[in-house]
Protein backbone atom coordinates (compact mmCIF):
# COMPACT_ATOMS: atom_id res chain seq x y z
CA UNK A 1 0.00 0.00 0.00
CA UNK A 2 0.84 3.41 -0.84
CA UNK A 3 1.79 6.62 1.38
CA UNK A 4 -2.18 7.71 2.77
CA UNK A 5 -0.78 10.96 2.99
CA UNK A 6 1.17 13.83 0.87
CA UNK A 7 4.20 15.66 2.12
CA UNK A 8 5.06 19.71 1.66
CA UNK A 9 7.84 21.61 3.06
CA UNK A 10 7.45 25.28 2.93
CA UNK A 11 9.54 28.40 4.26
CA UNK A 12 8.37 30.98 6.14
CA UNK A 13 9.48 33.70 7.34
CA UNK A 14 10.08 34.18 11.23
CA UNK A 15 11.69 37.14 12.54
CA UNK A 16 14.97 37.61 10.88
CA UNK A 17 15.60 34.27 9.79
CA UNK A 18 13.71 31.23 7.31
CA UNK A 19 11.61 28.64 9.23
CA UNK A 20 11.03 25.65 7.59
CA UNK A 21 7.80 23.36 7.67
CA UNK A 22 6.73 19.75 7.06
CA UNK A 23 3.25 19.45 6.18
CA UNK A 24 1.05 16.60 5.69
CA UNK A 25 -2.55 16.75 3.97
CA UNK A 26 -4.23 13.51 3.30
CA UNK A 27 -4.34 12.17 -0.21
CA UNK A 28 -8.00 13.18 -1.91
CA UNK A 29 -8.91 15.00 1.39
CA UNK A 30 -10.60 12.46 3.90
CA UNK A 31 -13.50 15.71 4.95
CA UNK A 32 -14.45 18.70 3.58
CA UNK A 33 -12.11 21.84 4.10
CA UNK A 34 -14.84 22.99 6.70
CA UNK A 35 -14.89 20.17 8.39
CA UNK A 36 -10.98 19.31 8.15
CA UNK A 37 -8.83 20.35 11.68
CA UNK A 38 -5.71 21.96 11.31
CA UNK A 39 -3.33 21.08 13.44
CA UNK A 40 0.55 22.64 14.78
CA UNK A 41 2.21 20.03 15.81
CA UNK A 42 5.11 20.64 17.99
CA UNK A 43 8.31 18.02 18.01
CA UNK A 44 10.04 17.05 21.75
CA UNK A 45 13.57 16.93 22.34
CA UNK A 46 13.97 19.05 25.73
CA UNK A 47 14.02 21.87 23.60
CA UNK A 48 17.85 21.43 22.82
CA UNK A 49 17.12 18.24 20.23
CA UNK A 50 15.14 17.26 17.44
CA UNK A 51 13.55 18.18 14.20
CA UNK A 52 10.52 19.04 12.43
CA UNK A 53 10.76 15.61 10.47
CA UNK A 54 9.39 13.76 14.01
CA UNK A 55 6.27 14.51 12.94
CA UNK A 56 6.34 10.75 11.12
CA UNK A 57 6.96 9.09 14.32
CA UNK A 58 4.51 11.77 16.64
CA UNK A 59 0.92 10.50 17.21
CA UNK A 60 -0.02 13.47 14.40
CA UNK A 61 0.51 10.99 11.47
CA UNK A 62 -2.29 8.84 12.19
CA UNK A 63 -4.42 12.42 12.64
CA UNK A 64 -4.00 12.69 8.70
CA UNK A 65 -3.84 9.36 7.64
CA UNK A 66 -6.93 8.17 9.72
CA UNK A 67 -8.67 10.75 10.08
CA UNK A 68 -7.73 13.55 7.11
CA UNK A 69 -6.31 16.32 9.40
CA UNK A 70 -3.80 19.24 8.30
CA UNK A 71 -0.82 18.87 10.10
CA UNK A 72 2.04 21.42 9.92
CA UNK A 73 5.59 20.95 12.19
CA UNK A 74 7.92 23.86 12.10
CA UNK A 75 11.73 23.10 12.35
CA UNK A 76 12.29 25.79 15.43
CA UNK A 77 15.26 26.91 16.61
CA UNK A 78 16.93 24.96 19.31
CA UNK A 79 18.35 26.32 22.83
CA UNK A 80 21.70 25.07 22.00
CA UNK A 81 21.57 27.69 19.28
CA UNK A 82 18.90 30.01 20.19
CA UNK A 83 17.74 30.04 23.43
CA UNK A 84 13.95 31.32 24.76
CA UNK A 85 11.86 32.66 23.21
CA UNK A 86 13.57 31.99 20.08
CA UNK A 87 11.11 28.24 19.59
CA UNK A 88 8.01 30.04 20.69
CA UNK A 89 8.31 32.85 18.36
CA UNK A 90 9.01 30.23 15.90
CA UNK A 91 5.97 28.12 17.00
CA UNK A 92 3.93 31.46 16.99
CA UNK A 93 4.85 32.35 13.32
CA UNK A 94 4.04 28.53 12.16
CA UNK A 95 0.88 29.21 13.66
CA UNK A 96 -0.01 32.60 12.05
CA UNK A 97 1.29 30.88 8.88
CA UNK A 98 -1.70 28.11 9.48
CA UNK A 99 -4.36 30.53 10.18
CA UNK A 100 -3.43 32.76 6.97
CA UNK A 101 -3.24 29.58 4.73
CA UNK A 102 -5.82 27.59 6.28
CA UNK A 103 -7.89 27.63 2.59
CA UNK A 104 -5.03 26.89 0.66
CA UNK A 105 -4.40 23.97 3.22
CA UNK A 106 -8.14 22.82 3.10
CA UNK A 107 -8.22 23.09 6.72
CA UNK A 108 -11.16 24.94 8.83
CA UNK A 109 -9.67 28.53 10.12
CA UNK A 110 -11.97 28.16 12.98
CA UNK A 111 -10.75 24.44 13.89
CA UNK A 112 -7.04 25.17 14.62
CA UNK A 113 -5.67 22.88 17.07
CA UNK A 114 -2.19 22.74 18.66
CA UNK A 115 -0.24 19.57 20.19
CA UNK A 116 3.14 17.96 20.69
CA UNK A 117 5.16 15.63 22.73
CA UNK A 118 7.37 16.44 25.99
CA UNK A 119 9.24 19.92 25.12
CA UNK A 120 6.64 20.26 22.25
CA UNK A 121 4.09 19.76 25.06
CA UNK A 122 5.15 22.35 27.00
CA UNK A 123 5.81 24.55 23.78
CA UNK A 124 1.85 23.65 23.18
CA UNK A 125 0.95 25.05 26.44
CA UNK A 126 3.15 28.16 26.45
CA UNK A 127 1.69 28.89 22.62
CA UNK A 128 -1.88 28.84 23.88
CA UNK A 129 -1.03 31.42 26.76
CA UNK A 130 0.57 33.43 23.99
CA UNK A 131 -1.82 33.61 20.99
CA UNK A 132 -4.50 34.11 23.60
CA UNK A 133 -2.63 36.81 25.18
CA UNK A 134 -1.53 38.75 22.03
CA UNK A 135 -4.73 37.88 20.53
CA UNK A 136 -3.54 36.86 16.86
CA UNK A 137 -4.80 33.26 16.83
CA UNK A 138 -7.57 31.36 18.38
CA UNK A 139 -6.81 27.79 19.06
CA UNK A 140 -9.70 25.58 19.13
CA UNK A 141 -8.06 22.64 21.14
CA UNK A 142 -4.81 21.33 22.55
CA UNK A 143 -2.62 18.92 23.25
CA UNK A 144 -0.12 18.64 25.10
CA UNK A 145 1.29 14.85 25.55
CA UNK A 146 3.46 14.32 28.82
CA UNK A 147 4.53 18.31 28.46
CA UNK A 148 7.89 19.61 29.76
CA UNK A 149 5.94 22.86 31.74
CA UNK A 150 8.04 23.56 34.93
CA UNK A 151 11.70 24.54 35.16
CA UNK A 152 11.45 23.90 39.39
CA UNK A 153 11.46 20.41 40.50
CA UNK A 154 8.44 18.96 41.15
CA UNK A 155 7.86 15.73 43.61
CA UNK A 156 8.51 13.22 40.87
CA UNK A 157 11.08 15.57 38.23
CA UNK A 158 12.89 15.66 41.59
CA UNK A 159 15.42 12.74 41.89
CA UNK A 160 13.78 10.70 39.21
CA UNK A 161 16.42 8.46 37.34
CA UNK A 162 14.18 7.55 34.66
CA UNK A 163 15.56 5.30 31.50
CA UNK A 164 14.37 8.05 28.50
CA UNK A 165 14.07 11.80 30.89
CA UNK A 166 15.23 12.08 34.35
CA UNK A 167 15.98 14.53 36.88
CA UNK A 168 19.75 15.35 35.77
CA UNK A 169 18.86 15.80 31.70
CA UNK A 170 15.64 18.01 32.76
CA UNK A 171 18.03 20.44 34.54
CA UNK A 172 20.29 20.28 31.69
CA UNK A 173 17.65 21.49 29.71
CA UNK A 174 16.07 23.64 31.34
CA UNK A 175 19.72 25.60 32.07
CA UNK A 176 20.26 25.74 27.93
CA UNK A 177 16.50 26.81 27.45
CA UNK A 178 16.58 29.51 30.03
CA UNK A 179 20.23 30.89 30.07
CA UNK A 180 19.30 34.70 28.91
CA UNK A 181 16.41 35.03 30.89
CA UNK A 182 17.40 37.80 33.31
CA UNK A 183 14.66 38.26 36.31
CA UNK A 184 11.57 36.78 36.35
CA UNK A 185 10.43 34.01 34.35
CA UNK A 186 7.40 34.75 32.14
CA UNK A 187 4.88 31.62 31.97
CA UNK A 188 5.66 32.11 28.03
CA UNK A 189 9.04 30.62 29.08
CA UNK A 190 7.79 28.21 31.79
CA UNK A 191 4.22 27.78 31.85
CA UNK A 192 3.80 26.10 35.16
CA UNK A 193 4.38 29.89 35.97
CA UNK A 194 1.23 30.93 35.02
CA UNK A 195 -1.42 32.22 37.41
CA UNK A 196 -4.11 33.13 34.81
CA UNK A 197 -5.65 29.97 33.36
CA UNK A 198 -8.89 32.03 32.21
CA UNK A 199 -9.71 31.92 28.00
CA UNK A 200 -7.50 28.95 27.51
CA UNK A 201 -8.09 26.21 24.73
CA UNK A 202 -9.90 22.85 25.65
CA UNK A 203 -6.77 20.34 26.50
CA UNK A 204 -6.57 16.97 26.67
CA UNK A 205 -3.40 15.01 27.18
CA UNK A 206 -1.94 11.26 29.05
CA UNK A 207 1.39 10.84 31.25
CA UNK A 208 3.28 7.73 33.37
CA UNK A 209 2.12 7.89 36.65
CA UNK A 210 5.78 7.58 37.78
CA UNK A 211 7.83 9.48 35.00
CA UNK A 212 8.80 13.26 35.75
CA UNK A 213 6.45 15.46 34.03
CA UNK A 214 3.74 14.01 36.02
CA UNK A 215 3.17 16.48 38.91
CA UNK A 216 3.11 19.23 36.59
CA UNK A 217 1.29 17.90 33.73
CA UNK A 218 -1.66 16.86 36.73
CA UNK A 219 -1.32 20.77 38.09
CA UNK A 220 -2.07 21.88 34.92
CA UNK A 221 -5.13 20.27 33.69
CA UNK A 222 -6.64 21.26 37.75
CA UNK A 223 -5.67 24.50 36.85
CA UNK A 224 -7.66 24.80 33.36
CA UNK A 225 -10.57 22.95 35.33
CA UNK A 226 -10.45 25.64 38.33
CA UNK A 227 -10.69 28.29 34.89
CA UNK A 228 -13.82 26.47 33.92
CA UNK A 229 -11.98 25.18 30.48
CA UNK A 230 -12.33 21.82 29.66
CA UNK A 231 -9.55 19.50 30.03
CA UNK A 232 -8.77 15.84 30.68
CA UNK A 233 -5.99 13.48 31.50
CA UNK A 234 -5.54 10.29 31.45
CA UNK A 235 -2.80 8.22 33.17
CA UNK A 236 -1.00 5.26 32.89
CA UNK A 237 0.85 3.06 34.94
CA UNK A 238 4.92 3.72 33.83
CA UNK A 239 7.81 5.71 34.46
CA UNK A 240 8.75 5.56 30.89
CA UNK A 241 8.60 9.12 29.43
CA UNK A 242 7.38 8.99 25.71
CA UNK A 243 6.20 5.19 25.87
CA UNK A 244 3.80 5.72 23.59
CA UNK A 245 6.38 6.43 21.24
CA UNK A 246 9.48 4.91 22.03
CA UNK A 247 7.60 1.41 22.89
CA UNK A 248 4.39 1.82 20.49
CA UNK A 249 3.37 -1.82 20.74
CA UNK A 250 3.00 -2.11 24.39
CA UNK A 251 -0.16 -2.39 25.55
CA UNK A 252 -0.87 0.24 27.59
CA UNK A 253 0.99 2.73 24.77
CA UNK A 254 -1.80 0.63 22.49
CA UNK A 255 -4.56 2.28 25.04
CA UNK A 256 -2.66 5.46 25.42
CA UNK A 257 -2.58 5.58 21.46
CA UNK A 258 -6.38 4.97 20.83
CA UNK A 259 -7.69 6.70 24.00
CA UNK A 260 -5.67 10.10 22.15
CA UNK A 261 -7.65 9.57 18.86
CA UNK A 262 -10.91 9.49 20.84
CA UNK A 263 -10.45 12.51 22.63
CA UNK A 264 -9.12 13.93 18.96
CA UNK A 265 -12.46 12.63 16.91
CA UNK A 266 -14.74 14.17 20.25
CA UNK A 267 -12.60 17.73 19.93
CA UNK A 268 -13.13 17.46 16.08
CA UNK A 269 -16.61 17.17 16.26
CA UNK A 270 -17.39 20.14 19.49
CA UNK A 271 -14.78 22.47 19.56
CA UNK A 272 -14.20 25.52 17.13
CA UNK A 273 -12.45 29.04 17.64
CA UNK A 274 -13.71 31.31 15.57
CA UNK A 275 -11.01 33.88 14.23
CA UNK A 276 -10.83 37.57 14.76
CA UNK A 277 -9.36 40.02 12.16
CA UNK A 278 -7.05 43.04 12.81
CA UNK A 279 -6.11 42.09 16.39
CA UNK A 280 -3.55 43.10 18.09
CA UNK A 281 0.18 42.04 18.82
CA UNK A 282 2.50 42.35 21.47
CA UNK A 283 6.18 41.94 22.54
CA UNK A 284 6.97 39.38 24.85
Amino acid sequence: MGRQYDIRRAVIPADSHDLKLVILQPKGGKRPPERTPGILWIHGGGYAVGMADMVFMSRARRLVTAYGAVVISPEYRLAGKAPYPAALEDCYAALRYLKAHAAELGCAEDQIMVGGESAGGGLTAALCMLARDRGGVNIAFQMPLYPMLDHRDTDSSRDNHGISWNTRRNHAAWKLYLREVEGEILPYASPARQTDYSGLPPAYTFIGNREPFYCETMTYVENLRRAGVPACVDVYPTGFHAFDMLLPMRRISRQAIAAFERKFLYAAEHYRAAQSEGAPSQIL
